[in-house]
């Protein structure tokens, strides 16, 4: 419940302190008293935007706080939800700097706008004429419905399942765009990857092939410059091999005349050892020469394919062939992949799929088993708020689709007269007619939902007499479950309140400003004599007011 209020530097309003308690309280003053200005206020705590043509003084700071006693209503774990530092008695305040910047606190931890405005709607329901427009929403009908039927814990769980649900068919989605660009490729990819595979690339390959070319192309060139070497060589006649032999033998005789003799003569025996197995290595290789026509055909139609592969992918070599390779491998292979994940990702959805359908039909059983109970209850209500004839036709009907909240489509109609069609509540119902449709939804609400605080704003417009006495009655009897207020201009709903506050002006150093004062009980025969007669104050209007207040 909200328990205090404090609000500085704030339209008319230079500074205002104020407590309240439980029951019903009641806010009354003349038009253009400021009750606007104070629930404009309030509404700033609440997670308004702020605006800086609000503040009084635009050279001091805007302080608009609230003291909320939450001890009785299980908000921790909204408060931990939105990491917030959880108080039985939580302050909210609102400043708005000169320079037009706006802060937000919850018992002095700064906090976003949106955490405020979400922890404003479990602490205090502000009705106003534009809440009063919402009951021809479908949504604010559902809510109604949704409440008795308690499927709050089901719908949160169905909105889960759904935006999981929502989140796989765009990546099914995605999956099949991307299917059907890879498609477009897959056959070219295809075709370019076999072309590489059927090369049999090996990296360093071009090197050798080339080497190979030269050698089997120039064969005969290279055989006949390898035997005439062979044979200047090891000719017994006139050879290197045959003179350097003879050398050796005349220089061994006169190796061991001194050291330089013998010096030349190991110098002569190493050439002979080396010409030796050069003979040998020339001889070896001339052997293995062999012209192979076939070979050099092969050798050159794979350097041919090598050439065009690496000119038709703009490779420099063989090693970034194999690259092109490996990437055209893993495109065909995610292209083909994608079959398995789009399969994966439909079954994920029919998964899902039924998940929503079983939370959707519980959704929708329990709305059906209340809907008589919410038509009976609001006719009731409404029959005592003069409208005896007061009718609804509520219907669910199924959608094709999963909705937001379930898959039912609402059919919300209203009659006002005995034998009259039914239709929209915004064609079928005046604007007092739904003011009391309003209360009376309220009054439902309040047995089935647990919220601190509502206060009404002239929800009484349209309806005077007798009426406003039985709506000030149900306000009343809505102030034993929990804390309300109502601002009114009718005095038989004013003598039904707990406590009583004034919104009045005054000018205070040649500036008018609104002040906020709890009537006592003297002040308040007083308030709701001129209430009911004017500003002069008859005795019949006193005794009038005395006995609304009996």
């Amino acid at each position: 419940m909200l328990s205090q209020l404090t609000i500085k530097n704030y339209a008319l309003i230079d500074e205002l302190n104020v407590s309240f308690g439980n029951g019903l309280t009641i806010i009354t003053g003349e038009t253009g008293a400021g009750k606007s200005i104070l629930l404009g206020g309030l509404s700033l705590v609440l997670g308004k935007r702020a605006d800086l043509t609000n503040v009084k003084d635009s050279s001091k700071k805007c302080i608009v706080e609230a003291t909320f006693d939450i001890a009785n209503y299980n908000l921790k774990p909204l408060f931990n939800e939105e990491d917030l530092d959880y108080e039985p008695i939580t302050i909210i305040r609102r400043e708005i700097l000169p320079s037009g910047k706006s802060r937000a606190f919850v018992n002095d931890t700064p906090v976003k706008l949106d955490s405020l405005q979400l922890l404003g709607k479990s602490l205090l329901d502000i009705h106003s004429q534009h809440q009063t427009l919402q009951l021809t929403n479908d949504d604010f009908q559902f809510q109604i419905i949704d409440a008795l039927a308690n499927n709050s814990e089901t719908l949160i769980k169905y909105e889960a399942v759904l935006s999981e649900f929502k989140l796989a068919h765009n990546e099914l989605n995605k999956l099949k765009d991307q299917k059907t660009e890879a498609l477009k490729e897959l056959d070219y990819n295809r075709f370019l990857l076999n072309e590489l595979t059927d090369a049999n690339i090996k990296d360093g390959e071009l090197e050798d092939l080339e080497r190979e070319y030269e050698t089997l192309n120039n064969v005969e060139e290279i055989k006949d410059g390898l035997s005439n070497s062979y044979q200047r060589l090891a000719n017994e006649d006139i050879g290197v091999l045959s003179g350097l032999t003879d050398i050796k033998q005349h220089l061994s005789r006169i190796s061991a005349f001194g050291a330089s003799y013998n010096e030349l003569f190991e110098r002569v025996n190493s050439a002979v050892i080396e010409l030796n197995d050069l003979i040998a290595e020339i001889e070896l290789l001339e052997s293995n020469l062999d012209a192979d026509p076939m070979r050099l055909e092969v050798v050159n139609t794979k350097l041919q394919t090598l050439h065009n592969l690496m000119q038709k992918h703009t490779a420099a070599n063989t090693n970034e062939l194999l690259q092109i390779q490996e990437d055209l491998e893993s495109k065909v292979s995610d292209t083909e992949s994608l079959d398995a994940m789009i399969l994966e990702k439909e079954q994920s959805i029919a998964h899902l799929n039924s998940k929503l359908k079983s939370l959707s039909d519980k959704i929708s059983k329990n709305r059906h088993d209340v809907l008589n109970k919410l038509t009976d209850q609001l006719e009731e209500i409404l029959a005592t708020l003069g409208m005896p004839n007061a009718k609804f036709d509520v219907k669910l009907y199924p959608s094709e689709s999963f909705l937001t909240n379930g898959t039912d489509r609402l059919e919300f109609l209203f009659s006002a007269n005995k034998g009259g069609k039914f239709n929209e509540l915004k064609k079928a119902a005046s604007g007092g007619e739904l003011s009391r449709i309003m209360l009376a939804i309220k009054s439902i609400l309040s047995r089935y939902t647990q919220l601190p605080t509502i206060m009404f704003d002239e929800i009484d417009t349209g309806v005077s007499g007798e009426i406003s006495n039985k709506m000030g009655s149900i306000m009343q009897d809505m102030s034993k479950s929990m804390q309300v207020f109502t601002i009114t201009h009718l005095p038989q709903i004013a003598a039904k309140g707990d406590t009583h506050y004034k919104v009045y002006k005054s000018d205070i150093n040649n500036e008018t400003q609104t002040q906020l004062t709890q009537l006592s009980h003297e002040d308040r025969i007083v308030e709701i004599a001129q209430m009911l007669g004017g500003v002069d104050v008859s005795n019949s209007a006193l005794e009038h007011a005395k006995q609304l207040l009996n």
